[in-house]
């Protein structure tokens, strides 16, 4: 009799994984192979982060295990940032640093949901999101936020759908679309969630990369929001995998027990370089000259990319990405993608990694590159579009 594998296993995968272990794996090509199917930043971290490693790269207790809910100096480096950035107090003892925020999400998930529960989540939406609540045994609830719904969630659209979750995840900046919330419209969904008994979970991993004003934190309207965020992308340290919750008080002991038990402590060499750079305000300086960068990335794109490629596409207002509506160029975003690796080396994203229904006339670019790669990879895109349709 053949052992049985869980049906928690049977996940799609995360898409943008696959196009990147293809694109690792073109060893010559042509010309040039633009990676701009990763969220990653290719600038480097912070350099108060680098000479932290480096100081204690000898230091035999740096390479030891830490406290699970993660070293006190970064805890409360962490809970300084949230002062300084939102002006709200955030006890060292709230915050919980995981291995990145994706591991941070799951234990959310088991944290605070029993199996079966519903959460809901925006589509297009981050697709690991609902690969995480499937592996949980949670049953996602898909909510449209396209073009007609001006890509973005509200009250209103939360108010109409069948059912009252158990949980809303939010992403603002989002993440393939680049909106960003105002402080009303989270001011909004918060006194919904917590109106309604819902959960609400999030995600401010690209906070910080913002071209249109302040970030605003759930925690400026809610008390019991549980608030995820990552050293990946605004500090540029994404092979690090450190990130963090900032959960309410009775929540932080059962997300603390399970990490003990899942993964012990976050690698501790990461940790004292994220201390380092949350507490230097060089750091932030580098950072948003990378940003500077990112903003001009984003409007060479849209100002050289044709009108035919980009459609209704919903204009980034933070983090570095363009989700282009492709329609009039294809109706197959998985051979699109695999068409310009193949033939432009451009590394792209399908949409479909990100809206199961929509996505197949969708394609997320990542602008988090070189400007002279941004550049080229328009001049590529340009021609092909001009040559085939």
């Amino acid at each position: 009799m053949a052992l049985r594998v869980s049906t928690r296993s049977e996940l799609p995968s995360f898409m943008v994984m696959d196009v990147l272990e293809k694109a690792e794996r073109m060893k010559v090509t042509p010309q040039p192979l633009l990676r701009l199917e990763m969220g990653q930043p290719s600038s480097p971290p912070p350099k108060a982060a680098l000479d932290a490693m480096m100081r204690h790269m000898h230091d035999t207790s740096a390479h030891g295990y830490t406290l699970s809910r993660g070293t006190i100096e970064l805890t409360e480096a962490i809970a300084r940032h949230y002062g300084r950035w939102y002006g709200v107090d955030v006890k060292p003892e709230q915050v919980l640093v995981t291995v990145g925020s994706s591991l941070g999400f799951m234990m959310v998930f088991l944290t605070c949901f029993e199996a079966g529960d519903k959460i809901a989540m925006t589509a297009p939406g981050y697709s690991a999101y609902r690969n995480l609540m499937i592996s949980a045994s949670l049953e996602p609830m898909l909510v449209d936020c396209g073009a007609e719904q001006n890509w973005r969630l509200t009250v209103e659209t939360l108010e109409a759908l069948d059912t009252v979750p158990n949980g809303l995840i939010i992403a603002s900046p989002s993440n393939p679309t680049g909106v960003v919330m105002t402080g009303d419209e989270l001011a909004e969904i918060c006194r919904w969630c917590e109106k309604n008994g819902v959960r609400l979970i999030s995600d401010e991993i690209y906070h910080g990369i913002g071209f249109s004003g302040s970030d605003h934190s759930a925690l400026q309207y809610s008390s019991s929001a549980m608030v995820m965020n990552s050293f990946s992308k605004y500090f540029a340290m994404t092979g690090h995998r450190l990130g963090w919750i900032i959960a309410p008080d009775k929540l932080v002991d059962p997300l603390d027990r399970l990490a003990q038990n899942c993964f012990i402590s976050a690698n501790t060499l990461s940790q004292i370089a994220g201390a380092a750079a949350m507490d230097n305000p060089d750091s932030y300086r580098e950072m948003d000259s990378h940003v500077a960068r990112y903003r001009v990335n984003r409007d060479l794109l849209l100002d050289r990319l044709p009108e035919k490629f980009l459609g209704r596409f919903p204009y980034p207002e933070g983090g570095f990405y363009i989700y282009a509506d492709i329609s009039q160029v294809s109706n197959d975003s998985v051979a699109l993608t695999d068409e310009f690796l193949n033939n432009l080396y451009i590394a792209t994203t399908p949409g479909v990694d990100f809206d199961e229904k929509r996505g197949h006339q969708a394609m997320r670019l990542s602008f988090a590159g070189s400007t002279e790669d941004m550049a080229e990879a328009a001049t590529r895109i340009t021609n092909w579009v001009n040559k085939n349709t």
